[in-house]
């Protein structure tokens, strides 16, 4: 990978060398998936720009610290699970808390009336939604991402064992909320 296609750990060099054009390739490259990654994360497409938009700043000031441990892909995505995770709590004391929420009534359809009205994948991405965060992250990570177990564990900063285990659980309740509205498994 010489010429055009540099690869993203030459490009960071160039970056730590104060090159804006290699910050300028790089964002081209990842920002579309980082800002994926906190849109889900978050809930906001107007934090996932702003999120995504501060990762590359950051990938400016960190570059000559980068020290090539893990893929630039995983440490771009770490920076933006750390500076979603921040805004998250900073945002957390204008939220409803979950005991008002629990009291409001509940005016939606049916579990199969809404079963009834999407397609699976559909109903898929509303389940992960639902997931508790350290499980929602993980099948992000793995699944949308195409993150490895390692990977994973590298941007989460967590045991690769308990990757495994948030993920066992996280399909595991996938399942089950599939097979409750309706749908075969057919979740790997």
């Amino acid at each position: 990978m010489t010429g055009a296609m540099e690869t993203d750990r030459a490009l960071v060099e160039r970056v730590a060398k104060g090159d804006r054009a290699a910050v300028r390739l790089l964002f081209m490259r990842h920002y579309a998936r980082i800002y994926r990654f906190v849109a889900r994360q978050t809930g906001s497409e107007m934090m996932a720009d702003d999120i995504a938009n501060e990762v590359f700043l950051e990938l400016w000031r960190q570059a000559p610290g980068f020290e090539g441990r893990s893929e630039v892909s995983t440490w771009l995505l770490g920076i933006a699970r750390f500076k979603a995770l921040s805004l998250l709590r900073k945002k957390k004391e204008d939220w409803i808390d979950d005991e008002a929420a629990a009291a409001v009534p509940d005016g939606a359809d049916t579990p199969e009336i809404v079963a009834m009205k999407e397609d699976k994948s559909t109903a898929l991405r509303r389940f992960i939604d639902a997931l508790p965060r350290e499980h929602r992250v993980v099948i992000d990570l793995a699944y949308y991402q195409g993150q490895s177990v390692t990977e994973i564990g590298e941007v989460l900063d967590i045991p690769v064992a308990t990757v495994k285990t948030r993920m066992f659980y996280a399909r595991k309740k996938l399942g089950e909320a599939l097979k409750a509205a309706g749908y075969d498994r057919g979740w790997p």
